[in-house]
């Protein structure tokens, strides 16, 4: 069973299995939560405290992640595609062999995030690259 915290330690959902598409998990307390393989497709995880937690294999197409704190999470293989990744802190995060395509990555900080084999649409190198916190250049 999974249990949803707001930041004031309210549950405000309770959930037996991963099935989470489409949840409104905003502002919620996910610290360390174990969401391995969970389905967040379109969910809204805006301003959401997700420090330390493991979405490896998640499903996180089209969500909503603006303003979270994914601090240190493991996010290997996760799929990001077209979420919104707003203003979000991602420092220190596993992002290996994450899809990131189309994912909204503006103003997100990305500093020591393992990036190895990510996969990026083809504008998106911009606002990857100054995520990261890396100047290019030629």
């Amino acid at each position: 069973m999974i249990e949803i915290n707001n930041k004031h330690g309210k549950v405000i959902y309770t959930y037996d299995d991963a099935d989470l598409h489409f949840a409104d998990l905003s502002d919620a307390d996910l610290i360390e939560a174990d969401l391995r393989g969970a389905d967040l497709r379109g969910a809204d995880l805006s301003d959401a405290y997700l420090s330390g937690a493991n979405l490896s294999d998640a499903k996180l197409r089209g969500a909503d992640l603006s303003g979270a704190d994914l601090f240190g999470v493991d996010l290997r293989g996760a799929d990001l595609s077209g979420a919104d990744l707003r203003h979000a802190v991602l420092c220190n995060a596993d992002l290996r062999h994450a899809f990131l395509c189309n994912a909204d990555l503006s103003d997100a900080n990305l500093r020591g995030a393992n990036v190895l084999a990510v996969k990026l649409s083809s504008g998106q190198r911009e606002d990857f690259i100054s995520a990261l916190g890396c100047v290019v250049t030629e």
